[in-house]
């Protein structure tokens, strides 16, 4: 995947963030949940993040950049594995929320995200921050 890629790709859940009635935050599962904090909407992944899991990820962030002015941050740092699958997701999450005029960033501090990141060409477009910003003394 490039950075050129085109991310706009729909998934099953992208009716159901579109229409007004499902705005609502999805349920936690097993790979996603979504919370508050602060200003922020955080969407926290878990484990395994692949090709059979992606659809899990790609409801949250679906619900998080539903609204105008989003924004988002995801939190990669329980994530044991994520490819470029997780990476699809991320990029049309990402281009949702600039088109909706916020923003998404990822959280994350693993030497394995930053590297496969940078070896997809999306170190630029997603400059992970090391913590969530208003949490534990990190500033915003």
């Amino acid at each position: 995947m490039t950075p050129d890629a085109d991310d706009r790709a729909p998934y099953p859940t992208e009716d159901k963030a579109a229409d007004f009635l499902h705005r609502v935050t999805p349920p936690a599962n097993t790979h996603a949940r979504t919370r508050r904090c602060g200003l922020y909407t955080v969407v926290e992944v878990l484990g395994e993040i692949d090709l059979a899991t992606a659809a899990f990820l790609a409801e949250h962030l679906d619900a998080a950049t539903a609204r105008p002015d989003p924004d988002v941050l995801v939190d990669l740092r329980r994530v044991d594995f994520f490819d470029c699958s997780g990476l699809r997701v991320l990029c049309r999450a990402e281009t949702r929320v600039r088109d909706r005029g916020g923003r998404l960033r990822i959280v994350s501090d693993a030497p394995r995200i930053r590297r496969l990141l940078r070896g997809a060409g999306l170190l630029d477009r997603f400059a992970p921050l090391s913590g969530i910003p208003g949490e534990d003394g990190h500033s915003p």
